[in-house]
Parts: C-alpha cells; sequence; structure tokens
C-alpha cells in the first residue's frame, strides 16, 4: 500500500502536478455538494455512511452481529457509566470526518471530550476508540478506508470484531502526533493482539475496561 508521503511526493515531482491537483479540487467540490444531498436524505431509520463521495447503504444484520453488539456494548456502557469516563455511542452516531461520515457500531468518547457535546448535536468528531463488528458487505470497507480514515484522525484505538469467525483484533494508534498541512506525519494502527473464541482483551484507552471474548459469543 502506498504510503501518504509517498504520494504526495509522487505528485509533487510530476510534471503535471498542478493539473493533478486542479482535478482533485474539482472532483472535492462535487463530492461536497454530494455529502450536502447525503445529509438532506438519511435520517434516523436508516442506516446509511458517506464514503469517499458515495451513499454507503446497510443491510440487516444477522443475529450473531446482534448479539455480539448488545453484549459488547451493554459491558462497556456499564463501566463506562459506573466510573464516569465519557459516553458510549452505538449504531447511530454520525462521525463526520473531513471527508466521509460513518456510524460505527460502537464508540466512546473521552468525558473530556464528551463534556463538548451539545444535546441536539449530530454530528461527531472522531472518537477515541472504535468498534467495527465485521460482515461479509462490510469487512472490506471496515478494514480499508475506515482503517486509514480512522487512523488519519486519531482514533487511538480500533477494534475489529467478526463474529463468524469469533476472533477479535486490537490495533493502537503507532504514532500519535497531530498531522497539520505542513507536517505530514504518518498515522497508522497497529496490531496488538488478535483473539480467537476465548481470552481476554484489555482496552488502553477505555480505563481498566476489558472483556472476556467468549462473553461475546452467546
Amino acid at each position: 500500500m502506498t504510503t501518504t508521503t509517498e504520494l504526495i511526493e509522487n505528485v509533487y515531482h510530476a510534471p503535471n502536478a498542478a493539473f493533478i491537483l486542479k482535478s482533485v479540487q474539482h472532483r472535492l467540490k462535487t463530492e461536497a455538494e454530494k455529502r450536502r444531498e447525503y445529509y438532506a436524505l438519511v435520517h434516523e431509520d436508516t442506516k446509511a455512511e458517506f464514503i469517499n463521495g458515495e451513499i454507503v447503504y446497510q443491510s440487516p444484520v444477522r443475529m450473531r452481529h446482534w448479539d455480539a453488539s448488545i453484549e459488547l456494548s451493554s459491558l462497556l456502557h456499564a463501566h463506562v457509566k459506573k466510573h464516569k469516563l465519557g459516553k458510549v455511542g452505538v449504531e447511530k452516531v454520525m462521525i463526520s470526518l473531513s471527508r466521509n461520515d460513518y456510524e460505527p457500531d460502537i464508540c466512546f468518547f473521552s468525558a473530556e471530550r464528551a463534556a463538548e457535546f451539545a444535546p441536539d448535536q449530530m454530528h461527531f468528531p472522531a472518537p477515541d476508540f472504535v468498534v467495527e463488528i465485521v460482515s461479509k458487505s462490510t469487512e472490506k470497507i471496515d478494514r480499508g478506508v475506515k482503517f486509514v480514515d480512522y487512523a488519519a484522525h486519531g482514533v487511538r484505538e480500533y477494534w475489529i470484531l467478526d463474529p463468524a469467525k469469533q476472533t477479535l483484533e486490537q490495533y493502537v494508534l503507532s504514532n500519535e502526533q497531530e498531522a497539520s498541512e505542513q507536517d505530514f506525519t504518518e498515522q497508522t494502527f497497529e496490531l496488538r493482539q488478535k483473539l480467537t473464541k476465548r481470552g481476554v482483551c484489555e482496552s488502553i484507552v477505555v480505563e481498566g475496561f476489558s472483556v472476556e471474548l467468549a462473553e461475546l459469543f452467546v
């Protein structure tokens, strides 16, 4: 996979760099118009995401996905509420990043960040912690564009849960420096551990929270 730094260097050294940038700017402008249309169309009863200029609708989930989501979100919410650590979002929380809008299966915001949210707020920044529960229809996105985008926007921990295979992959941000227009620091996820059917996963972001994998697959 080409890194951001390599991509920038390739464009910079291209003789037609100015034309490439002009074309990209035109496409991004068109994409911004489609994004406004997406905001007008999407509502509480529809699970849809805006990814690289396209509206991606999600199909109904299978029961094993639903079970795993309820088990994990219930455990996480109870822990976070008990220790007053922040806010847990499930399913319909819209995460609006610089280009894309996602509705992750489960996400967590620290108390400090959640204190800035308004009661009627509908768009939220990158969470501290995200869980995506993969299916055949979503796995490519969860492991692809979301994997890159969450890291680029500073999500500190990312769990990929696969109910069909009964696996949990825990990824952590390898470089937490904020990238600016002048400093194109690569922020990427590194695999901390992968569990299959059993084992304990302890979050590095949600203080004191851990889960026994077997608890999620009832």
